[in-house]
């Protein structure tokens, strides 16, 4: 009878993780998902499953750091993800990208945004710019535009180093994401799996992995006894100031309808116990600085649709 509940449950767990067996449970737990709770593991398991998205293939990952009461999570997307995702719409026709280089001979017609690129030679020169077209049926092509200058903020930002040493893929991935986003609103956020050809909020980085765990430990207080016993005024203090720096940045990212914030930190900000502390606002402001990162960076993208 034992044996017999075993297998039930055994059964039961599986049909919970869609295609995951528990050797790959448990490879996800202790690799993509290191550091994670149990229900913060569980929580990255289904929106996996349910979105269809496959973490092995570096389409979706969970970046985890250090906070007061525990691990904080946050889900993200990966531009493998966003492709994967806009295959399943019925009208997906495919997509074109490439980086540009300064000896490369490349036009665009404004109207119908179809590129013409042209390499005569193998001394290509300078990266100069990324461009991605998205097509869809029925449908006007989504031809978006990068150039350096665009860019130029992202290689002092906290990716720094992974596009100083892989620029030509990291410009190109940055131009499909953008394509893909505005053909085909793709996007996934923690607490909403996108279903096939769905449209979610602007709520996640697609494809950079930023790790701000040595970001938020530098905020804490370095003295163990510090940690250990803050000074109730001085924490109040910080986290009056937090919490308008947040309010400054739900302006910044056009989210101003109350329900609407309560919703956004619900899916961002879960508190480990009854309130809020003080390192999980200040990791709800971490995302929410990486979202307006990448909307300023939008703001002077050149693009034809």
């Amino acid at each position: 009878m034992a044996n017999t509940k075993t297998a039930v449950t055994a059964l039961n767990t599986e049909a919970l993780v869609g295609n995951f067996n528990m050797t790959e449970l448990a490879t996800l737990k202790g690799t993509i998902a290191k550091g994670t709770t149990d229900e913060q593991f569980a929580l990255f398991v289904q929106t996996c499953a349910r979105s269809g998205l496959n973490p092995f293939l570096n389409q979706i990952y969970c970046i985890v750091y250090n906070g007061k009461d525990g691990p904080v999570m946050s889900i993200q997307i990966a531009v493998e993800g966003i492709v994967s995702l806009a295959k399943k719409h019925p009208q997906y026709a495919g997509f074109i990208a490439h980086e540009v280089k300064e000896n490369d001979e490349f036009e665009v017609d404004i109207v119908t945004g179809k590129p013409i690129h042209r390499i005569t030679t193998m001394q290509r020169g300078k990266t100069v710019g990324a461009y991605c077209v998205a097509y869809r049926e029925s449908a006007p092509n989504v031809t978006v535009i990068i150039t350096n200058d665009q860019v130029e903020h992202l290689l002092k930002g906290r990716n720094g180093a992974m596009w100083k040493d892989y620029y030509d893929d990291m410009i190109v991935k940055h131009a499909i994401k953008r394509a893909f986003k505005r053909q085909y609103g793709v996007e996934v956020a923690e607490d909403e799996p996108t279903s096939s050809g769905g449209n979610s909020a602007d709520s996640t980085p697609a494809y950079e992995r930023r790790d701000i765990t040595a970001e938020v430990e530098s905020e804490k207080p370095s003295s163990p006894k510090a940690l250990k016993d803050p000074e109730p005024a001085a924490e109040v203090n910080e986290m009056a100031q937090v919490r308008g720096k947040i309010s400054t940045a739900f302006k910044r990212l056009g989210i101003m309808d109350k329900e609407a914030q309560a919703a956004y930190m619900q899916a961002n900000c879960k508190p480990k116990g009854d309130k809020v502390t003080l390192p999980e606002l200040i990791g709800l402001l971490k995302i929410m600085e990486m979202e307006i990162e990448e909307l300023e960076s939008e703001e002077g993208l050149a693009e034809i649709e």
